[in-house]
């Protein structure tokens, strides 16, 4: 009788994925959703964050190692930089080895680096080896190796109808602190509310790593946090798009771009752009990381314009309201009124960063990594900054894996870190 309660309960539970869009029903008793309904369009929500709206157990097939687990995609609730509840996707992967180290098992909170902004490109999608253009198996199997779970985001916007707002801080960092929360509430989850969490991340999962180390303190209050990982920052992305216009990694500054209009819809845009603007637009949307290299390669943001505006013009553009797109770019600056936990900042972080970098990295500016973790030292936060990867941006990511594993285990092992601010 109660496994008839609980299938019945579970189908109930899905069917706001195949019906017209209504508010959403209780959480899932069984994971038996289909692909198509953790990715289906957004609908009004009505349950609390970090909750989870449906779920499906998969098999983590670009997770290198063999390595005995039980994995979930997963769709939760969160919330977007306008405090809107919106579906997020993403990944839990839990080792099937008992925890023997002592105290509940620790999660790894994780972002992965630029994927692109096709619906394709979804890491959930990637690990579960439906598509393959990422990079970062390896890092998830060194944490499960480690014995602990993971908790990835996909990040906003991977689901049907939508678009992933690439680089938009607090839509990252709260999708961060809430896919822990969804680890926590999948049916007969193991993982316990007490346990530790670490925070990583390089790249974009790095800017979304210290975003959510920074919305940490107000947004998730309860999770246990013991320190953040964040490699390749790009903490300015106005000093970043100077270097990306016109060179080979202009990709990036499109898929920004582009993430910076869906999350500030009001910003003068669409009637900017010319012919080429309207089809970079579009191509971007459908292309995952080494697509829109390509595609982009050498692309300057004046030939995307009718009134062929350089960055400078375009960042004095303003929307009724009078926010600019200037503005806009440096609400997800990084290291900005932070703080210690007893401090008055704005953004209070009571535990420790790493941050790292490549020797030969050329994609992020050397000079935007330094400022913010001269910043984390200035506000008094231990941190630990490594810059001597050999390695360019994609290499030093998992050169760095099995130092960013470690540093995270001493942190949940409790041991103290003063860094080397």
């Amino acid at each position: 009788m109660r496994l008839r309660v609980l299938l019945t309960a579970a189908a109930v539970a899905a069917v706001p994925a195949v019906v017209a869009p209504g508010p959403a029903v209780a959480a899932p008793l069984l994971c038996l959703a289909s692909a198509k309904q953790i990715y289906a369009p957004a609908s009004p929500i009505s349950a609390p964050v970090g909750d989870v709206l449906a779920c499906r157990t998969v098999t983590l097939k670009e997770v290198p190692g063999n390595i005995p687990m039980t994995a979930y995609q997963v769709r939760y609730v969160s919330t977007d930089l306008h405090g809107k509840k919106v579906p997020v996707t993403g990944t839990v992967a839990i080792p099937r080895a008992a925890w023997t180290k002592g105290g509940s098992r620790p999660t790894v909170a994780f972002h992965p680096g630029t994927l692109g902004s096709g619906p394709q490109c979804a890491f959930s999608k990637q690990l579960a080896g439906d598509y393959q253009d990422m990079y970062e198996g390896d890092q998830i199997a060194s944490f499960l190796k480690a014995g602990y779970a993971v908790a990835a985001t996909d990040g906003a916007g991977y689901i049907d109808g939508s678009v992933h707002t690439y680089m938009i801080g607090a839509n990252a960092g709260n999708a961060v602190l809430d896919v822990v929360r969804a680890s926590r509430n999948i049916p007969f989850s193991p993982l316990k509310a007490d346990g530790p969490v670490g925070i990583s991340g390089y790249s974009e999962g790095g800017a979304a790593s210290l975003w959510a180390a920074q919305r940490a303190a107000t947004y998730a209050p309860e999770l246990k946090i013991a320190g953040a990982a964040a490699g390749g920052v790009p903490g300015d992305l106005k000093m970043t798009a100077e270097q990306l216009n016109g060179g080979p990694f202009a990709g990036f500054m499109v898929d920004a771009v582009l993430g910076l209009t869906e999350a500030y819809p009001t910003l003068p845009f669409k009637e900017l752009l010319n012919d080429k603007g309207h089809t970079a637009i579009a191509d971007a949307k459908t292309l995952c990381l080494f697509g829109t290299l390509g595609k982009f390669f050498g692309a300057r943001i004046e030939n995307y314009t009718t009134a062929k505006y350089t960055l400078a013009q375009l960042y004095t553009l303003t929307d009724p309201s009078g926010k600019s797109w200037l503005d806009a770019l440096r609400e997800q600056e990084l290291g900005v009124d932070i703080g210690g936990p007893n401090s008055a900042a704005r953004w209070k972080i009571g535990f420790p960063t790493f941050q790292y970098r490549g020797v030969f990295e050329e994609i992020i500016p050397v000079a935007t990594q330094v400022e913010t973790r001269r910043r984390y030292c200035a506000a008094g936060i231990p941190t630990q900054f490594k810059d001597n990867y050999l390695g360019e941006h994609l290499i030093a990511d998992g050169l760095a894996k099995d130092d960013v594993t470690a540093w995270l285990g001493d942190r949940f092992a409790g041991k103290p870190t003063a860094g080397n601010c």
